[in-house]
């Protein structure tokens, strides 16, 4: 059912995560004094740029998924499975934010020491979302069991 708190679980998640998508993952000051922003699909400080394409689809797939699975209300089976497919997914993204947190300063930032590192305030976006994820996979299963004693009792 739309009404159920799952629903609103999912759509937070999907604002979290489409906040992530547009916002600032992480800032990095090199020694030369360029500051590098890492976004969710590029990192960049305005002249040059380096794809993280791969980071931004992963997003883009964790901010969709939820969206769709709220219209899906009519089997829970599928809405349990697809929760657990945005928890991998979730996964999946914190750790390609790690990843390119702290190997873009040897690799990306043309092999300048970075002198200062700092997480912008969307890095916390994907780590609300899979608590968010796993609330609402543990709602959608109370509601199945609810459904399944109820049939029971017919």
């Amino acid at each position: 059912m739309i009404q159920r708190i799952q629903t609103l679980y999912l759509v937070v998640i999907t604002s979290l995560m489409a906040i992530t998508l547009f916002a600032p993952i992480a800032t990095f000051t090199v020694a030369t004094g360029d500051v590098y922003t890492l976004s969710a699909f590029e990192l960049s400080n305005g002249q040059q740029s380096q794809s993280t394409i791969w980071m931004g689809i992963l997003l883009v797939l964790a901010t969709v998924l939820p969206l769709v699975t709220i219209f899906l209300f009519k089997n829970r089976q599928l809405q349990l499975r697809l929760c657990g497919a945005e928890v991998v997914l979730l996964i999946g993204a914190i750790v390609f934010v790690g990843i390119y947190y702290w190997l873009s300063g040897a690799n990306a930032l043309e092999n300048v020491g970075v002198e200062h590192r700092s997480f912008g305030w969307a890095a916390i976006m994907p780590l609300l979302s899979l608590v968010m994820a796993f609330l609402a996979a543990r709602s959608i299963f109370k509601d199945e069991v609810l459904v399944r004693s109820l049939d029971r009792i017919r």
